[in-house]
């Protein structure tokens, strides 16, 4: 594939499509939002210079790192589009996953997952317009798609706001059936998100191929990066050893399934950037699971 045509290619949705894929996303929030309960937020209270700090590497920090590597490596404007959107998203539940089982702190970790989606309802359309306009390639190529920046913040921030205060509502007043329909629901809201997203990117996979290096390279690159800032940030914030490795995966792990809807839904179906933010999803959990591998070979060695 010729490399500029990657800019070119846009993954062209129903509005039967467009429909799923907003139902999807604000199911998904609705149900993170079930389960958020005060005591996930106890950092704030124990430790703000340590859940500020966590915040600020990951809503700061990640999208200034992606800001300064596009410029570096100079990808087509639709990668650079896909990984600053990436970087803007907030963190999802497989970092607390992955958190726990490199042996990190894994309230911090929720505590700190808990944070960013409770402020990424206004947070993240913001920044994706502020950071992309700040890189020029990006910001001229959301102009040549007559991207209307105003409609984007009031949809995206209605459309994660909405549901998040809802469930926090719900998780307050009826606990139990909180409790009992969270889970379901969220698999239903990925199931509803995967259906898709696979069939648009399948009816590109021909055209996509071909430029297979040209997403997977970035991705590698932006998602070590972003592993190494959270490793860094611990340290600047004098966080011991287990939270040190919280924030790794707090800030190299993000959410690419609200970044891939809000691509096809509300930023053209670019597919270079939608490429990028699929791509992630399944590559951070390869890279995860490295840095597990690590974090529990760094345990055994120091046992022994």
């Amino acid at each position: 594939m010729n490399p500029e045509s990657l800019d070119q290619l846009t993954i062209a949705l129903t509005p039967a499509s467009q429909g799923l894929l907003a139902a999807a996303i604000v199911i998904m929030i609705f149900a993170i939002a079930l389960g958020l309960r005060p005591e996930h937020f106890s950092f704030l209270r124990t430790d703000p210079k340590l859940f500020w700090g966590g915040l600020a590497a990951q809503l700061i920090g990640l999208p200034a790192m992606t800001l300064g590597l596009v410029t570096i490596l100079e990808p087509h404007p639709s990668i650079a589009l896909g990984m600053i959107v990436v970087a803007a998203c907030p963190g999802g539940n497989v970092s607390n996953f992955m958190t726990w089982s490199a042996r990190g702190d894994t309230a911090y970790s929720v505590s700190l997952t808990a944070g960013s989606s409770v402020v990424a309802a206004i947070w993240t359309p913001a920044a994706i317009l502020f950071w992309s306009q700040l890189y020029p390639p990006t910001a001229a190529l959301l102009d040549a798609i007559h991207f209307n920046r105003v409609a984007f913040i009031i949809q995206t921030t209605f459309m994660l706001a909405a549901p998040l205060a809802l469930g926090m509502v719900g998780a307050k007043f009826f606990p139990a059936a909180a409790e009992k329909f969270r889970k379901p629901l969220a698999l239903f809201g990925a199931a509803m998100l995967a259906v898709v997203v696979i069939n648009g990117v399948w009816r590109l996979a021909t055209e996509l191929f071909p430029a297979w290096a040209l997403i997977l390279i970035p991705v590698m690159l932006h998602n070590g990066a972003a592993f190494a800032l959270g490793a860094l940030s611990g340290r600047l914030l004098g966080a011991s050893a287990p939270r040190r490795r919280t924030l790794a995966f707090e800030v190299g792990i993000q959410n690419a399934g609200l970044a891939i809807v809000l691509l096809l839904a509300q930023l053209k179906g670019l597919s270079g950037a939608a490429a990028i933010a699929a791509v992630w999803g399944v590559w951070h959990f390869f890279s995860g699971g490295v840095m597990i591998a690590l974090y529990r070979y760094i345990d055994s060695r120091k046992r022994s």
